[in-house]
């Protein structure tokens, strides 16, 4: 994995980080592949909980993709469409990821930053932090891979706003378009995000992972099968039931076993 995108552990919680502070965390092509690789890795273990994404430095979560590569690696039809494979690779890896995923936003999030932080299932942004997705200036179209997360997040009409005007706006009217889940005191970003993760290890791992899978599987027109509103009672064959139906009778603080 590049060591432009590092990963972090502390118990439970793991943390991946945009590591190009130099450049505010702008986004280049084996980012974007690193950060599919983590995700995916950490996707795998059944030991994480929750997983925070953060740019480095302090300054930005990141102010999208580097404009400086385009003109080597970006330039063309059919050098966009590579470089794709891998940016959706990146963007798939947090969408597809099991466990829950908190985006620690200070600063700048906008283009391919906001892309990453949308599809996060939290969004802990500073009251200085910036959005929007300025491709406009640059004759840049947002793919569908790239516009399905926003729009998703969205919707249709807030999605046309952002990427017609193409501003850049602040925190409150994000929060104002659903882009954002909470905004706190810059100085305070990093501690709500990790207190919010921490809330969320301290759940039963399994059921958050269901609980990810059954919203995500809503958005889908298909009627449900038998087996599939079946999942819903599988919680009660679980070691993590057990022990948390027998922690809140004895007024306990419940210990999940993940299994």
């Amino acid at each position: 994995m590049t060591d432009v995108i590092r990963t972090e552990r502390d118990g439970f919680i793991a943390t991946v980080i945009l590591n190009r502070p130099e450049k505010l965390n702008a986004m280049t092509r084996p980012m974007w592949r690193g950060l599919g690789e983590a995700l995916n890795t950490l996707s795998d273990d059944d030991d994480i909980r929750c997983i925070i994404l953060r740019g480095a430095g302090g300054k930005a979560f990141s102010p999208g993709n580097d404009i400086s590569e385009f003109e080597d690696v970006r330039s063309t039809p059919a050098q966009a469409k590579d470089y794709g494979d891998d940016l959706y690779h990146g963007l798939d890896g947090v969408k597809q990821c099991r466990h829950p995923t908190v985006a620690l936003i200070e600063g700048i999030c906008v283009g391919g930053g906001l892309e990453v932080a949308a599809l996060c299932d939290f969004r802990i942004c500073g009251k200085s932090s910036r959005f929007g997705v300025p491709i406009k200036r640059l004759g840049l179209v947002m793919a569908y891979p790239e516009v399905s997360g926003l729009r998703d997040l969205v919707g249709d009409a807030i999605t046309k706003e952002i990427l017609l005007e193409g501003r850049v706006f602040g925190a409150e009217e994000a929060k104002d378009k659903g882009l954002v889940t909470r905004i706190v005191e810059d100085r305070e970003v990093e501690k709500e995000a990790f207190e919010t993760a921490r809330r969320i290890s301290e759940g039963a791992p399994l059921v958050a992972r269901w609980h990810k899978k059954f919203i995500k599987r809503l958005n889908d027109p298909r009627p449900l099968s038998t087996t599939e509103v079946d999942e819903a009672y599988k919680c009660y064959d679980t070691e993590d039931f057990d022990i948390g139906y027998k922690s809140f009778l004895s007024k306990t603080q419940p210990q999940f076993k993940g299994r």
